[in-house]
């Protein structure tokens, strides 16, 4: 039962949002396609959303729920692109997260790039339920807290997933699949969805 409000993250509550997802995304198929090895999985999440939630943050919006059972980045309309370039700051940072899986990263992450919509929407970029709070109703309750956001601005919603079991939960908020992909040499299967306005 969901008895805690969703709400937005401070500054402060990041670290927080950096374990929530890095627990959540322990199993996923493309981080788990990205660097195979449990081990070293486990230390290369909290890096990589280290990374991600300040830049997110910046781009659009950090959500969590109330004892951080789970966590959503969310960006704002025109930011679905990522407006790093590939500046050697931005190369050293991915290679710091990857090493020597870093073709692997580049590879999901030119064919995410490859698939985003044209146009203005808010884009889901990264949403996850600790693996102990999966289950509960978290995940449904943080993105509608972010849909609401996107109904308010009368414009759709973007996102991609590679977890199966996934797909049904949002297409039950309304996203329909749009385009599927499959990354080379083994890599996972995609999933692009919309959620109209």
């Amino acid at each position: 039962m969901i008895d805690r409000p969703v709400v937005q993250a401070t500054t402060a509550e990041h670290q927080a949002v950096i374990a929530t997802l890095a627990n959540a995304f322990m199993t996923d198929p493309a981080l788990s396609y990205i660097v195979p090895d449990k081990v070293a999985r486990a230390k290369m999440l909290p890096k990589l959303f280290e990374l991600l939630v300040p830049a997110d943050a910046k781009a659009g919006t950090v959500m969590r729920s109330g004892n951080d059972e789970a966590a959503a980045l969310w960006r704002n309309p025109g930011m679905a692109k990522d407006a790093g370039g590939t500046s050697l700051a931005l190369i050293w940072n991915m290679f710091r997260i990857f090493g020597l899986s870093i073709a692997r990263a580049n590879s999901v992450a030119d064919a995410i790039a490859a698939h985003l919509p044209e146009g203005r929407y808010h884009y889901l970029h990264f949403v996850g339920v600790r693996s102990a709070d999966q289950g509960k109703g978290w995940g449904g309750a943080i993105i509608r807290e972010g849909l609401a956001r996107a109904d308010a601005d009368a414009l759709p919603t973007w996102l991609e997933t590679a977890t199966p079991e996934n797909v049904p939960l949002y297409e039950g908020l309304g996203f329909v699949t749009q385009v599927e992909w499959d990354i080379p040499k083994g890599g996972p299967h995609f999933w692009g969805m919309m959620r109209p306005a």
